[in-house]
């Protein structure tokens, strides 16, 4: 299988000490694919920044205004307590996003099978009107509306397993039909929202599912509800494209959570999401970065991604399971089945 893959060392630029959000994260997971050799098997996109017209199919004219302005000055400016922007965050957003839609044009086009991009900031907590919880621009929400508007897409599903819930990506398509949007996350934790009373609204009633579970679930858990509820929905939905989110941050050893998912585990769903888009979609799926804190797990998760997405079966893990792997609870998966009527 061909996979179209971008990354670019100049998101190094972005980075503040002693932040969790650092250079260091994606500088790990460039160089886990390096020295495994496993970049050379992929197909490198070339970079560019994304235009305003493409951003702005997402985000507001008055919120890129506010990214343009700190651009301009000579320091760095806290958005909220968690999110900081320096002079050259925007552009380097910028990069990442185009970096991304080059990506999607690979796929659409069929010059590739898959794509993945290796990027940061991260996304999906950018709302349309703000940053926050250390993104910037929301990736994977402009890449949707880019590929709905130059492929003419009806239908396109975004999965997101990143520990925190994609509250950025849930508002954009609140109201919205023809993306379905899936967040499995712990709850409570940033940014609180995430209820599994929260399907949509208007037209897009029903097309959010939102997973929140306690502290503690791992592996057990998520095969359950990968089985029984997230991939039978996205075959019911039938999507012509499938994005992915691609945190790691519940992985047992993450140090801003507290779920206890495995390397393996990343690895079965990641696996599961591409067989689904095989049989949906022609293949047509891409990752793309979200979390993850701890440099060894993000690491080798991400060389997992890249081995699935080339159909390779070796699956890295040094650091092994969680001691503990309760079931999922049975009325919160019933709660699931019968609020999308899955059960």
């Amino acid at each position: 299988m061909t996979t179209a893959f971008f990354t670019d060392t100049r998101f190094a630029q972005h980075t503040l000490p002693g932040h969790p959000e650092h250079a260091g994260r994606l500088t790990a997971i460039q160089k886990r694919l390096e020295e495994s050799g496993i970049i050379q098997d992929f197909m490198l996109i070339d970079p560019r920044e994304a235009t305003s017209e493409e951003i702005q199919r997402v985000h507001t004219t008055e919120y890129l205004d506010v990214l343009q302005w700190i651009a301009s000055q000579e320091r760095t400016v806290g958005l909220d307590p968690d999110t900081y922007v320096l002079p050259e965050s925007y552009e380097l957003a910028r990069i990442g996003v185009g970096g991304l839609l080059n990506v999607v044009d690979a796929v659409m086009k069929k010059r590739a099978d898959n794509g993945y991009a290796a990027i940061r900031p991260p996304g999906h907590h950018a709302t349309p009107t703000r940053g926050m919880g250390f993104c910037l621009l929301n990736n994977i929400a402009i890449a949707a509306r880019y590929a709905q508007a130059k492929f003419d897409l009806k239908r396109v599903a975004i999965v997101d397993f990143d520990v925190h819930h994609g509250n950025g990506t849930q508002d954009a398509f609140y109201e919205d039909p023809s993306v379905y949007f899936i967040s499995s996350h712990q709850s409570p934790l940033y940014p609180g929202s995430g209820s599994l009373l929260d399907i949509g609204s208007g037209a897009g009633h029903g097309f959010t599912m939102n997973i929140p579970l306690p502290a503690g679930m791992g592996d057990a858990a998520f095969e359950t509800l990968y089985q029984r509820l997230v991939l039978p929905a996205l075959a019911r939905f039938q999507p012509e494209l499938m994005l992915i989110s691609a945190g790691f941050d519940a992985h047992w050893r993450d140090p801003l959570a507290n779920l206890q998912l495995s390397l393996p585990m990343f690895a079965n769903m990641t696996r599961w999401l591409i067989q689904t888009a095989q049989v949906l979609c022609e293949g047509r799926i891409i990752f793309v970065t979200e979390g993850g804190y701890d440099l060894e797990v993000l690491s080798h998760a991400n060389l997992n991604v890249g081995c699935a997405l080339l159909g390779q079966d070796t699956v890295h893990d040094p650091i092994g399971k969680a001691k503990q792997n309760p079931p999922l609870d049975n009325d919160l998966l019933e709660q699931l089945l019968n609020r999308h009527e899955l059960g």
